[in-house]
């Protein structure tokens, strides 16, 4: 009981993902649905933020990355920074999810 408490105050965090919607790059609308499919599959549940809806969003985002080139996705929990696609990738592969997502 105590453990699908603790599992349940967790989950209740919420994961961000900034996007865009709007982006030509295939290989960052490949890696959009990649990182969406795994929180889906993996029932955690998550915020997407378009950062083609605002004009300050893109800059939020590189501001909270630390990096003034980052591009979407990119992925927070509770405003901390977890990472990027790939980091979201290697976590998964090793079977460290939730540790990369904090939660």
């Amino acid at each position: 009981m105590f453990i699908f408490k603790r599992l349940q105050a967790q989950l209740s965090k919420t994961v961000q993902v900034y996007i865009c919607n709007v982006t030509p790059s295939r290989n960052i609308r490949s890696m959009q649905a990649e990182v969406t499919r795994i929180l889906e599959a993996s029932k955690i549940p998550f915020e997407l933020i378009d950062i083609a809806s605002g004009e300050t969003l893109l800059e939020e985002m590189r501001s909270k990355t630390s990096n003034p080139t980052a591009l979407p996705p990119q992925i927070f929990n509770n405003d901390v920074y977890c990472g990027d696609y790939y980091q979201l990738h290697e976590a998964t592969e090793n079977g460290e999810l939730l540790q990369f997502l904090r939660l």
